[in-house]
């Protein structure tokens, strides 16, 4: 191995973040859908013949087909803009000021080092300065971008972005709690430990506000 591959290992088994954004081509929606699905399901179907497998069997003949209709459809549909959930807001009419939380929005993404799931809870909240916006938005927003080869460091502060865009606020939080198979699965084969990123907007920098949000999630999240 190179000494380049040997730092490109490192990264990767040491889940850095080398950017803030995810590393998306200008020309990743040049093709459609449908021609990606044909490109990843020969890609498929060649690893799997590389492993070894018999795809004539009657349990693998789908397989390729299968898994790239869920790399485009499903579990990396969050790379595509067009997908992208309106988040709809509201104006605060009933002049609620207090902090709104929600905790334990389940979340499921895939760790972009070696595409294997991230499986946890996210925790977020607000302040409202005039727009509310929906419960189940909320719960849209962590999907869409969990949806896509992640890094939770990242995925935690788009997160927080986007509400922030939504609402016209800094003051906004987000709580990821969430266990890596790539860490439980392979590598060390930790089971039990879970990793946890936060990020804090406006208001939340502040210690007593950012308190009254970590008392209220209180960490407890069960797998």
């Amino acid at each position: 191995m190179t000494n380049n591959e040997e730092f490109h290992d490192e990264i990767g088994n040491n889940h850095i973040s080398t950017n803030a954004n995810n590393p998306i081509r200008e020309d990743a929606f040049a093709i459609s859908d449908e021609e990606k699905i044909e490109r990843i399901k020969k890609d498929v179907e060649n690893m799997l013949l590389t492993l070894g497998m018999d795809l004539t069997d009657d349990s693998l003949k789908g397989t390729p087909n299968r898994v790239a209709k869920m790399f485009v459809k499903e579990i990396f549909g969050g790379l595509n803009p067009n997908k992208k959930p309106k988040a709809s807001t509201f104006d605060n009419n009933y002049k609620y000021g207090e902090m709104k939380k929600k905790k334990n929005i389940t979340l499921y993404s895939t760790c972009e080092h070696h595409l294997l799931p991230i499986i946890g809870r996210a925790h977020v909240a607000y302040i409202s300065k005039g727009t509310v916006i929906g419960l189940s938005k909320m719960n849209r927003i962590v999907e869409y971008y969990a949806k896509r080869p992640q890094v939770q460091e990242r995925l935690t502060m788009q997160i927080v972005q986007e509400l922030q865009r939504a609402l016209g606020t800094e003051d906004v939080a987000c709580v990821i709690d969430a266990k890596h198979l790539c860490v439980n699965s392979r590598g060390i084969k930790d089971i039990e430990s879970s990793t946890v990123t936060s990020e804090f907007g406006g208001k939340f920098k502040e210690a007593q506000t950012r308190r009254e949000f970590l008392d209220y999630i209180k960490l407890e999240t069960k797998f």
